[in-house]
């Protein structure tokens, strides 16, 4: 064979392996766009949060009402008026009950004045008979005589003991009456914010039946001692004790939380359906001086902290896959599927403590259509580095 003939069959060869190539080349699979994370370090926080929306409580409320019925005579305060403990809030009207202690406040007068008088004619008739027992031993006075006047002088003593218990009984009237009139009159037990009241003046407080509580005309908070109260699911309660840390939001303070501490574990559990049995949980806002003003009602979430690590590498929450794994992205420009150890972890990062790399990028767009092991890939221009 020809040399010119050998160069021709290797030009023709060359010639067709690069067409091959090419129709190859352009018959490969177009890379997947595919959003990466790379690999740092940080803080992995262990956390569980509640079921149900929690609410801003007020450490004391009440809700208040007179102990008897009647009409309203005095409405001393406002709805939204800060009052002092011992403030007068709600009179009702009580004057025959006045008039019953005025009575009774001059009867005990009137028993003083009786007591002074035959109490002086007692002691006068004991001086007497203290006289008389004297004339009678020196034989002026007979033994009649002396002991007619001891008689006479117990009986005014006497009379002078019962007119004192005369005042105790005038006196004990009047400390009824003022009772009775007590439950007439409202009073703040402690300062606070007066948040509703029910009636108006000359509206009639019907009083309930005997034991039923009279419902309630004034609802009385005291807004500067607050907390959260929330359900939190029963089977996270074991984890929770008085004193972790928790991270607290607002529903209506967006993108706000603010550092507290579990104040109290509920003792039982609720089931307000059957299949959500929750035990609440009280927590405590840490003071601060940016604080925000809150209000009792207050929709509110709470999240416990269980455990924390700092400085660990960490790989996003998102970018694990069922058993452990993750997709890497390769200097060759594929997906390299990869088993990782990990640790703690939550919704947003886990730590990794074997199988990854500070640096190394893991994908985290594992839902699109063409992501597995073995794909080329093009990092999406929104990657976060």
């Amino acid at each position: 064979m020809s040399s010119s003939l050998i160069r021709r069959l290797l030009l023709a060869l060359l010639v067709l392996v690069l067409l091959v190539g090419g129709l190859m080349w352009a018959k490969r699979p177009k890379p997947i766009m595919v959003m990466l994370k790379e690999i740092d370090r940080g803080r992995v926080e262990s956390s569980i949060a509640n079921t149900r929306a929690g609410t801003v409580e007020a450490c004391m409320r009440t809700k208040l009402s007179a102990a008897m019925g009647g009409r309203i005579e005095v409405l001393a305060v406002k709805e939204g008026d800060r009052v002092k403990k011992g403030q007068l809030l709600i009179k009702l009207w009580n004057d025959d009950q006045q008039a019953q202690s005025t009575l009774a406040m001059a009867q005990v007068d009137t028993a003083r004045k009786r007591v002074a008088e035959v109490c002086t004619m007692a002691t006068n008739a004991e001086s007497e008979a203290q006289r008389q027992a004297t004339l009678r031993a020196q034989g002026f006075v007979s033994n009649a005589r002396e002991e007619q006047a001891k008689a006479e002088a117990q009986a005014r003593r006497a009379g002078c003991e019962a007119a004192k218990a005369d005042v105790a009984q005038t006196q004990a009237k009047v400390s009824a009456t003022r009772v009775e009139q007590s439950r007439t009159v409202l009073y703040a037990p402690f300062a606070g914010t007066v948040a509703k009241i029910v009636g108006e003046v000359g509206e009639y407080s019907t009083p309930s039946p005997p034991g039923v509580p009279t419902p309630p005309a004034i609802d009385l908070i005291d807004d500067s001692c607050l907390y959260v109260k929330a359900p939190m699911d029963e089977v996270d309660a074991p984890k929770i004790q008085p004193g972790q840390t928790v991270r607290i939001s607002f529903d209506a303070l967006p993108k706000q939380s603010f550092p507290g501490k579990v104040k109290r574990v509920a003792p039982y559990v609720s089931a307000v359906e059957k299949q959500a049995r929750t035990v609440d949980i009280e927590a405590t806002l840490d003071p601060a001086d940016t604080l925000p003003k809150l209000l009792v009602g207050y929709s509110a979430d709470i999240e416990v902290i269980l455990a924390v690590r700092d400085k660990v590498v960490r790989v996003p929450t998102s970018a694990l896959q069922e058993g452990g794994k993750v997709l890497v992205g390769a200097q060759d420009g594929t997906l390299q599927e990869r088993n990782v150890k990990t640790g703690l972890s939550n919704w947003e990062f886990t730590e990794v403590l074997e199988g990854l790399a500070q640096g190394e990028r893991v994908v985290t767009s594992l839902e699109r259509e063409g992501v597995k092991a073995g794909a080329r890939f093009k990092a999406d221009e929104k990657s976060k580095k």
